[in-house]
């Protein structure tokens, strides 16, 4: 096992089970004797639904997916060398419907379906990878922790429709010039609203982005206390079985040293009649030998 093979595993199975498969991995890295290998492995993060349903695309609508990170390129070329986006913007409108609809799918087929909200953001990371490379890239490789967005710029002149519709080009507001002659100073242009509208949303995603990084962390946090909780529990388990085997073995000894001992006096016992029993029988012999001497004089 090695980190690649243990991440697609881990990334392959529902949001609620992932926990559980990273701390048996975690353990038989370590049971393999590769305390590092079980480190990283113990520090991949969680995946959000939106996030796991995008990887399930990765695996099991490998090639429409293709598709559209491939319709994505040829976005990305279209805008930098000014070329025409319309068919490009209806073949990703298209492929996109068509892979939140598979995503929906697979995500109710392993029994966990998704929510609206959710079945938003898949479409919002897959609009994001046909604009953002880097997230194509992550998209493609199955393993996102979490959905995306593209919060940045696009070339100049387009904006991109969250819809998948063609883009259109920005066209600036012009202020109006007052008349002359009435004594009032000619007004400044007003900025475009659209570009307020553009700083706000950015901002909002910023915000969401960074909200929804602690809230990995905190869940990572968690997931790693709770697998340390675990191990203390477990080897906790192990020293009272430990505790128990030597008590039990200290009771066995104590009874064998208390038998030993009654042994031991019963031998004495036994040893001190006997010495009882030989000196009576020499006050025995010796007697009779003096009756016996007796015996000898008189005759």
């Amino acid at each position: 096992m090695d980190l690649s093979s243990a991440a697609d595993e881990l990334y392959a199975v529902a949001p609620d089970a992932f926990v559980e498969a990273r701390t048996r991995l975690a353990r038989q890295a370590r049971q393999d004797g590769d305390a590092a290998l079980a480190k990283r492995i113990a520090a991949l993060r969680r995946p959000a639904p939106p996030a796991w349903a995008v990887n399930l695309l990765a695996r099991s609508a490998r090639d429409d997916l293709g598709r559209l990170l491939d319709v994505g390129a040829e976005i990305r070329e279209a805008w930098g060398s000014g070329g025409g986006l319309g068919d490009l913007e209806r073949r990703r409108a298209g492929l996109v419907q068509e892979l939140v609809r598979t995503a929906a799918g697979l995500a109710s087929d392993a029994g966990r379906p998704l929510r609206d909200q959710a079945l938003r953001d898949v479409e919002d990371t897959l609009q994001a990878a046909t604009v953002d490379a880097g997230i194509a890239e992550e998209v493609r490789e199955g393993r996102l922790t979490r959905p995306r967005s593209h919060s940045g710029f696009v070339p100049a002149g387009f904006q991109v429709a969250p819809d998948g519709a063609r883009p259109e080009r920005s066209k600036p507001e012009r202020s109006k010039p007052e008349r002359p002659g009435r004594g009032r100073p000619v007004k400044k242009a007003r900025p475009a609203a659209g570009a307020a509208v553009v700083r706000t949303s950015t901002a909002r995603a910023k915000r969401a982005e960074s909200l929804r990084r602690r809230a990995e962390e905190a869940e990572a946090a968690l997931a790693d206390a709770r697998e340390k909780a675990g191990r203390t529990r477990e080897a906790a388990e192990k020293a009272a079985a430990e505790v128990g085997r030597l008590r039990h073995e200290l009771e066995r000894a104590v009874a064998e040293r208390d038998a030993a001992a009654r042994r031991a006096e019963r031998a004495g016992q036994a040893h001190a009649r006997a010495e009882d029993a030989a000196r009576e029988a020499r006050e025995a012999a010796g007697e009779a030998r003096a009756a016996a001497d007796r015996d000898a004089g008189r005759g």
